[in-house]
């Protein structure tokens, strides 16, 4: 992704693009926050429809330097900041003011905040409640469709269409998004595994770096 924006040519007669940063302010405006895991990211380029309205910034007076994309906070003043930007002339001499400005209000996220999508379907959204509640519950969607009365494939399928995920890597998130809780609070490592539903500290640790690309500890020291 990195490389792929940083090849994009910049616009004729504009300044070189800080395209990277673009990617940033989106996720900032819709979401306010937001993480890439590992089942939300597919490869492929986007093509020019596709791609929406960009803003550019001369290179020599962002004092960014961030080398990956990176969660940042935002609020109503950085909204209107960068409404401002989009839609003023480059050339007017107010606009370094603003600029200088945004950049002041990005500020990098820790990223504890897994977000886990919440299926509405009767049928699982009862199996997903439990799991929140108790993220160590070890049943598999077999034993979960005997307690719910509805058929293996059905549940499979729901869960499938209403979150993106398999029931597996879906409660996988719930059981990281809850560890990464206890970890923050000081539990160590090892009952933490235990708590949301591992036997092997192995195996937790394998699963958190699957959802967020890194160990526990290195994770917290982010």
């Amino acid at each position: 992704m990195v490389e792929e924006l940083r090849d994009h040519p910049a616009q004729p007669g504009g300044p070189l693009g800080q395209q990277l940063l673009l990617g940033v302010l989106v996720a900032v405006v819709v979401l306010d926050r937001f993480l890439a895991l590992e089942a939300q990211v597919r490869a492929g380029r986007a093509a020019a429809a596709q791609a929406g309205s960009a803003i550019t910034f001369d290179p020599a007076t962002c004092p960014i330097a961030w080398s990956r994309p990176t969660g940042v906070s935002g609020g109503s003043l950085l909204r209107e900041l960068i409404t401002y930007l989009y839609r003023s002339d480059p050339r007017d001499p107010d606009r370094f003011h603003a600029e200088a400005l945004m950049f002041s209000q990005l500020t990098p996220l820790r990223p504890y905040d897994i977000h886990v999508t919440m299926p509405t379907d009767p049928r699982i959204r009862v199996i997903a409640e439990r799991l929140i509640t108790d993220p160590a519950d070890s049943r598999e969607l077999s034993a979960w469709a005997d307690y719910t009365h509805a058929g293996l494939r059905t549940l499979t399928r729901l869960f499938q269409n209403e979150t993106g995920l398999s029931f597996a890597r879906w409660r996988t998130q719930v059981r990281v998004r809850a560890a990464i809780s206890m970890l923050a609070a000081g539990a160590t490592v090892d009952s933490v595994a235990r708590r949301v539903g591992y036997r092997k500290t192995g195996a937790f640790i394998a699963a958190f770096r699957r959802v967020t690309g890194q160990t526990p500890g290195t994770y917290l020291r982010a």
